[in-house]
């Protein structure tokens, strides 16, 4: 009887680099339902929580990125890197990996790194538009290097890489199938306690949050309902104690969240959505053919969401709105939603760069990497 196949996953530090991985394990393991799969993941970064919680067992490594802002902190950083590859090594020939696949992340690089010195194949997913410095890095020796978008070949070696999109949960890579119907959207809207006849407008401002959208929005919801809109504001878990605080209580119209469980809901009913733009959540607004207002974060690597963003402007997917400019946040969110050509365009257009079977395409390039 042969061995079952064995598959070691890397990537985390934001739900952009681990969501995707989760999905990629799922993936394989629906190909291959008795592979054994293990993660590998840093320290004391989130990844350490989602992916057991995830269902897969994950080993932390000492690692940590260089310290721009905080120089002093980086004098134990080689330390720490040879140490994690010291752990790498050792993880690598206790599991025996037939392929090992990295999605980004300071624990990427030294998990890939040292499987390509072990002559173990390697597989690389790049969420964004614009390549990060670990991906960069490993996929010169990798199999296959899957990508989101056109033009990373400036990056990345050209007979490799493989444009197949970001995974998303199953349930929204599903609305790609079809617009939405009018019944679905009411269905969705009485499922959120809304009233379908008015619009909704939905803030997303990831699960921590996002304080200057959150400001933005504090300043303008009122200009908002008071048009009509009813406004599902996800405030993120950092922020909600003191706005539910500050704001008034069982305000029609209003919807104050920590964080949306049921997000195939709130894409249905939604009829403009204000967003960062994580790779992640772009390649779910493509496949719910949102129409969507983007205000990149300007505090990530190589300013990668503006990257993110611009793509999705080209297309004709988007309206971009830079953090330095959201005290214009009001005028654009009641020209959006008074112009429903002008919706039904970026809708028609989100559709365009939907991917849905981004994760079945990963795990196509996995199974010919071995």
């Amino acid at each position: 009887m042969s061995q079952p196949l064995r598959f070691l996953l890397s990537g985390g530090g934001t739900g952009g680099h681990i969501f995707p991985a989760v999905s990629i394990a799922d993936g394989l393991r629906a190909r291959f339902p008795n592979c054994e799969i293990e993660f590998v993941g840093a320290l004391g970064k989130m990844e350490m929580e989602k992916i057991p919680a995830a269902g897969y067992p994950i080993t932390g490594l000492p690692i940590a990125g260089f310290q721009r802002q905080r120089l002093a902190a980086n004098f134990s950083l080689p330390w720490k890197i040879l140490r994690s590859l010291w752990r790498c090594r050792n993880i690598l020939l206790r599991f025996q990996p037939d392929v090992v696949v990295g999605t980004g992340g300071y624990a990427s690089a030294p998990t890939l790194w040292m499987a390509q010195r072990l002559g173990i194949p390697t597989v690389v997913q790049e969420q964004n538009s614009y390549a990060g410095v670990t991906n960069r890095g490993v996929s010169q020796k990798a199999r296959a290097i899957c990508v989101a978008y056109d033009g990373l070949e400036r990056w990345f070696p050209a007979d490799r890489t493989h444009k197949t999109g970001n995974p998303v949960r199953a349930a929204v890579a599903a609305l790609a199938a079809a617009p939405t119907t009018v019944n679905q959207r009411a269905e969705a809207a009485q499922k959120l306690g809304l009233d379908p006849a008015q619009p909704i407008l939905v803030v997303l401002g990831g699960s921590l949050g996002a304080r200057a959208i959150n400001q933005a929005v504090e300043a303008a919801w009122t200009n908002w309902t008071a048009a009509g809109m009813q406004v599902v504001w996800q405030c993120g878990a950092l922020y909600h104690a003191a706005l539910a605080a500050r704001l008034p209580q069982n305000t029609p119209g209003l919807q104050l969240t920590a964080f949306v469980q049921d997000m195939t809901a709130v894409y249905r009913a939604a009829d403009l959505v204000i967003s960062r733009a994580g790779a992640g959540t772009l390649s779910e607004l493509a496949c719910a053919g949102m129409p969507a207002l983007l205000v990149p974060s300007p505090n990530v690597a190589e300013d990668h969401q503006t990257h993110n963003a611009r793509a999705f402007e080209r297309a004709g997917a988007a309206v971009v709105l830079p953090e330095s400019q959201l005290a214009e946040l009001n005028a654009h969110v009641l020209e959006l939603m008074a112009n429903q050509d002008r919706r039904a365009a970026l809708s028609a257009a989100a559709y365009t760069l939907a991917l849905p079977g981004a994760t079945e395409a990963i795990v196509e390039h996995i199974v010919q990497a071995l």
